[in-house]
């Protein structure tokens, strides 16, 4: 398993997600599971396919930490692991799903929510700002749409999408709608797997906005893992793609 993840400035980012691979290893230790990312952080994933080509690996199973299919899933990810893989000879790549949807992420959503002190008896009362990345990309913002159309139905007073960059609303404007509307507690659950600038700003946004409760992150969580391995599974079955030095 080749975990791809975008990579940031943010030392918290590569930390975050290293904790996340190594709970998979610790869930499925037969399974080789290394780390590569985008940007700022090593090893790129060329680095990453070619020392596994040298160490003997002929199968890799990509896949994307990202929750949404955006311009990374769409185009990033298929480019570097075609051109990584034109170099190394009868490497056969899966690419798995992106993470989201998933009911997996939404118990993510809710045990952090739990840890900064909701707890379930305060569905009925409690609008929640679903508070992601953000992205020009339509079907992601559909996506998320959908993702709290489908949470709002498990119980909780209202459930708003909101976004740190490309679209809104931003977080403090779905916080203070929220508040207009007569919602007495308010909670933002920021659908981002690591910390960094954007999450940050979501974290500020609720803040100025007077939000009762800030969830973190989903991080290193159980559900994350577990995430992980079901989309790693998905594409086992699923033909490869064989690269040789003459394609």
């Amino acid at each position: 398993m080749l975990v791809i993840a975008h990579g940031s400035r943010d030392p918290r980012h590569a930390a975050t997600v290293h904790a996340l691979t190594r709970r998979v290893r610790a869930l499925r230790p037969e399974v080789r599971v290394e780390t590569a990312f985008l940007d700022f952080d090593g090893p790129t994933v060329e680095q990453c396919m070619a020392s596994l080509h040298l160490a003997g690996v002929r199968e890799i199973v990509a896949l994307p930490l990202l929750l949404t299919r955006a311009f990374h899933a769409k185009s990033d990810i298929p480019a570097v692991l075609a051109a990584a893989a034109s170099h190394l000879p009868d490497l056969s790549v899966r690419t798995a799903d992106v993470l989201g949807p998933s009911p997996l992420l939404l118990a993510n959503l809710e045990r952090r929510l739990w840890e900064a002190g909701l707890t379930p008896a305060d569905r009925a009362t409690t609008g929640v700002v679903l508070a992601s990345a953000g992205s020009s990309d339509p079907e992601a913002i559909a996506v998320i749409a959908e993702t709290a159309r489908e949470w709002r139905h498990t119980g909780w007073c209202a459930v708003r999408p909101a976004f740190a960059s490309a679209v809104l609303p931003r977080t403090e404007d779905a916080v203070r709608a929220l508040r207009a509307e007569g919602v007495r507690r308010i909670a933002v659950a920021p659908y981002v797997i690591a910390p960094g600038r954007l999450p940050d700003r979501i974290a500020a946004g609720a803040e100025a906005a007077g939000a009762d409760v800030v969830a973190e992150v989903l991080g290193p969580s159980p559900e994350l893992a577990r995430l992980l391995l079901r989309r790693y599974e998905d594409a086992l079955r699923v033909p490869a793609r064989v690269s040789s030095l003459a394609a």
